[in-house]
C-alpha cells in the first residue's frame, strides 16, 4: 500500500512539474493579455468607485421583481454573496485542474486569456451604462438616511485610486445597470458550457445562474432590469467575441502535444519512429506515398504504369 501511494504521488508530482513548465511557456507568450485583463479589472473597480461619488439616494423605483419576490432582508444578504463566492472559487479551481487530473482538455493560461476578454468587454459596456444614468440604489446602504449612500468629496487623488478595497466594492452605490455579479457568473457558466466535460455540472451551472439572479433581486442589491440586461448582454458579448478569438487547442485529441515538453522516454520513442520511417522510405509527404508490396525480395509499387503483384509472381 505504501509503495502504491508513493508511486502515485511520484506520478502526480511529475505531472504537476510538466504542467507548470507548459503553463510558464504559455504565460511568457501571453503575459501581455493577462496583465491587460487584470489592469482592466482595476479600472472597472475604479469606475464603480467613482460613480458612487455621483450617487444621490432617493425613493426606490417601481420594480416587477420586487413585487414578485419576497424581500430577504438585510440580515440575509449574505446568501447571494455566498452563492457567488462558491461559483467563483469553483470555476477558478476548475481552470487549474490540468495540474492534477489526467484528462486535460484546456490550458489554464489560454482559458484565462479568453475569460478576461469576455469580462473586459462586458465591463466596458457596463461602465458606459451606469455612467449614462445614475439610478437611486435599492440596496439598504444606498437608501435615504444611510451614511454610506453618499460619499464625501475625496481629500486626495490617492483616496480615489485606492477605491477603499474591499469595503468600497462591497458597499458601492450607483453602479447598477447591469449587474457585475451576473457578468462573472454568466461568463464562467458559458466558458464551462463550451470547454467543460461533465454534463451534470453544465446543467447545474445554469440552474445556479438562475438562482443567483433571483437572490440578487430578492436581496434588493439590484433592480430586475440590471439582471435582465446582464443576461442578454453577456451572452451576446461572449457569442461575438468567441467568434473573433482563435480557437483553443483541444488537448484531448493529441493535436496540441507540441506545446507539451517531451520527456526523455517520449523523445526516444519519437526518434525511433522517425528513424524507422526514414529506413522504410516514408520520409516523403503522406499525400505522395504509394502502397508498396514486397514480392520475391523485390519491392513492387501498386500504381499506374507499374506491373501488379500477379505478373511479378508469374515472372512477367
Amino acid at each position: 500500500m505504501t509503495l502504491y501511494i508513493g508511486r502515485e504521488a511520484s506520478k502526480l508530482w511529475k505531472r504537476i512539474c510538466a504542467e507548470i513548465a507548459t503553463e510558464i511557456n504559455l504565460l511568457f507568450d501571453n503575459w501581455k493579455y493577462i496583465l491587460a485583463g487584470l489592469i482592466c479589472q482595476y479600472i472597472h473597480g475604479l469606475a464603480a468607485r467613482g460613480v458612487h461619488y455621483l450617487h444621490r439616494p432617493g425613493p426606490t423605483l417601481q420594480d416587477a421583481g420586487f413585487f414578485l419576490l419576497p424581500e430577504l432582508g438585510q440580515d440575509k444578504g449574505y446568501i447571494s454573496e455566498t452563492v457567488f463566492t462558491c461559483v467563483f472559487l469553483s470555476f477558478v479551481l476548475w481552470t487549474f485542474h490540468p495540474f492534477i487530473c489526467k484528462s486535460k482538455k484546456i490550458y489554464t493560461v489560454l482559458i484565462w486569456c479568453r475569460v478576461l476578454a469576455f469580462l473586459v468587454a462586458s465591463q466596458f459596456l457596463r461602465i458606459i451604462t451606469f455612467y449614462s444614468t445614475q439610478l437611486p440604489g435599492p440596496n439598504y446602504h444606498c437608501r435615504q438616511g444611510s451614511k454610506l449612500a453618499r460619499l464625501p468629496r475625496p481629500e486626495s487623488v490617492l483616496e480615489v485610486l485606492l477605491i477603499n478595497f474591499p469595503r468600497g466594492i462591497v458597499f458601492g452605490c450607483g453602479d447598477l445597470i447591469f449587474s457585475s455579479h451576473m457578468i462573472f457568473t454568466l461568463v464562467f457558466v458559458l466558458t464551462y458550457q463550451k470547454y467543460g466535460t461533465q454534463r451534470f455540472i453544465k446543467q447545474l451551472g445554469w440552474l445556479i445562474a438562475v438562482v443567483q439572479s433571483l437572490l440578487i433581486i430578492a436581496s434588493r442589491k439590484h433592480y430586475t432590469v440590471d439582471v435582465v440586461v446582464a443576461w442578454y448582454t453577456v451572452n451576446l458579448v461572449v457569442f461575438f467575441i468567441d467568434k473573433k478569438l482563435p480557437e483553443l487547442p483541444d488537448r484531448s485529441n493529441g493535436a496540441s502535444s507540441l506545446l507539451l515538453p517531451l520527456s526523455n522516454k517520449d523523445r526516444d520513442v519519437k526518434n525511433k519512429e522517425e528513424t524507422h520511417k526514414l529506413m522504410n522510405g516514408n520520409s516523403v509527404d503522406p499525400a505522395d506515398r504509394r502502397q508498396r508490396t514486397q514480392v520475391n525480395g523485390k519491392i513492387q509499387e501498386d500504381a499506374n504504369g507499374v506491373h501488379n503483384d500477379t505478373n511479378a509472381m508469374n515472372g512477367v
